[in-house]
């Protein structure tokens, strides 16, 4: 019997992810807030719920692709949400960038209702979301992972198994931590590269290739040399990102002054109007 799959969420990473699952011949059903979006996967056979409380009726894993901690409570646990129409024994799914806190709550909600739950965030980009390449890090019991185990291997090659509810929720926002300083100091790098008269396509050919390189580097500098903006992880959503990080490691008694300046960065590029571009677009306030 073909697995029936609901997606929520159809923003720059959910709509790769359900146009993989629906590819690998997956049953899918998809809702977006901005019906609009459904469209394109309508084409291509998805069925399009009005809720996501119909979207996850009959499901057999519910999905979802949100934004942040506010968005993910509504979708799940509001009047219409997926939890309220879920079938006893059936898996919800998060993969949005959460705090460990919701993540926590909200698996136990789903288990209070005799619903499997995993956190299953993702690292990769659009590329990888449309190509099938992304990475999982998995919070959750073993046993539930193997039960779904062959939808998340449609939509990427590596799923890590991290440990307990929370686990998959801790490593991203590490990971992000991570990635939102580099980009920030990235920025500020090629910004004085800019200023001091360097080449700039040959200082960050330096760069990239040295010590301060890293696949995020090399990636995001290309894009600053170009001011190839169209976006890839939205400006707003690392800033949420440092926010929900430095939140999480304060309260493991870990001051995290490097997350608060980056994060600055993008508040203040959203501020200047790039909100709906790519996190490399924040070095054209230092070039300014």
């Amino acid at each position: 019997m073909t697995m029936k799959i609901s997606v929520l969420g159809l923003g720059i990473m959910g709509a790769g992810m359900a146009r993989q699952l629906q590819s690998k011949g997956f049953d899918v059903t998809v809702w977006n807030r901005d019906a609009a979006k459904t469209a394109p996967l309508a084409a291509l056979g998805a069925h399009v719920a009005a809720t996501p409380a119909v979207a996850a009726h009959g499901a057999d894993v519910v999905l979802a692709m949100l934004a942040q901690d506010e968005a993910s409570r509504s979708v799940w646990l509001g009047d219409s949400g997926a939890l309220t129409t879920m079938s006893p024994g059936s898996i919800a799914i998060e993969s949005g960038t959460m705090t460990v806190d919701w993540i926590r709550a909200l698996a136990a909600a789903a288990t209070e209702r005799g619903i499997g739950f995993l956190d299953a965030p993702v690292t990769g980009t659009r590329l990888q979301a449309e190509t099938g390449a992304l990475s999982f890090l998995v919070g959750g019991p073993a046993q539930l992972l193997d039960r779904v185990r062959p939808a998340l291997a449609a939509m990427g090659g590596n799923i890590v198994h991290l440990g307990p509810h929370g686990s998959g929720a801790m490593l991203k926002l590490i990971n992000n931590f991570l990635c939102g300083v580099q980009v920030a100091s990235l920025a500020e790098a090629m910004a004085m590269v800019d200023r001091s008269g360097l080449d700039a396509r040959q200082a960050a050919s330096v760069l990239s290739s040295g010590s301060p390189g890293s696949p995020l580097v090399k990636i995001v500098a290309q894009r600053m040399l170009d001011r190839a903006y169209e976006p890839n992880f939205f400006v707003p959503l690392m800033a949420k990102d440092l926010d929900y990080a430095h939140r999480t490691f304060a309260q493991a008694g870990i001051d995290l002054p490097s997350a608060v300046a980056a994060r600055q960065r993008f508040t203040d590029a959203v501020q200047a109007g790039l909100g709906d571009r790519d996190i490399a677009s924040i070095v054209e306030l230092l070039r300014q």
